[in-house]
């Protein structure tokens, strides 16, 4: 991928971030104004704070060095943020993740691909607070484990003639 476009995916979240109302900032060229490696973006709310390192491409895996991901988790420590790598597909949304929650390569490298990103990734609107993902297993899990049996029981009886309605009514109160 070019360079412009990289920049220009940068630019794009930083202003999706500040649109999200966060206090953000870009590092253009992080890396080669400095000695020090710095994270592509900074931004926070007041509640959370970030480093980021974006990634982009038109649909292949997103590769990372392994210096590039040690180097954003020391800044972000150092600097109060959590880190975290922001990678976006061609024609998809910005999805987030925690260095350790990426694939590592036999080389040490980081690997992102669109699959992962789409079924694991936090997606733009939670990564802001404005959603919360919730899986179907935590769904099926909410402690809700049905109709309430003894209800079941009174409306079955109505329904075969055994009771009367005004008996069940009374039951259910």
């Amino acid at each position: 991928m070019s360079q412009a476009k990289g920049d220009r995916r940068e630019r794009e979240l930083v202003n999706e971030l500040d649109a999200a109302g966060f206090a953000v900032m870009r590092a253009p060229a992080s890396g080669s104004a400095t000695e020090r490696e710095l994270p592509d973006v900074l931004a926070g709310d007041g509640e959370r704070f970030y480093a980021i390192e974006a990634k982009s491409s038109a649909g292949d895996p997103i590769y990372l060095t392994g210096e590039e991901v040690e180097a954003l988790i020391y800044f972000a420590q150092n600097f109060g943020a959590k880190p975290r790598i922001g990678v976006r597909f061609d024609r998809e949304d910005w999805y987030f993740f925690h260095p350790a929650d990426l694939y590592v390569t036999d080389g040490g490298n980081y690997r992102v691909k669109k699959e992962t990103a789409l079924a694991d990734g936090t997606d733009f609107a939670e990564f802001v607070g404005r959603s919360q993902k919730v899986t179907l297993e935590e769904v099926s899990n909410d402690g809700d484990d049905g109709p309430d049996e003894d209800i079941l029981r009174v409306l079955t009886a109505v329904e075969q003639g055994v009771m009367e309605l005004e008996e069940a009514a009374t039951l259910l109160e």
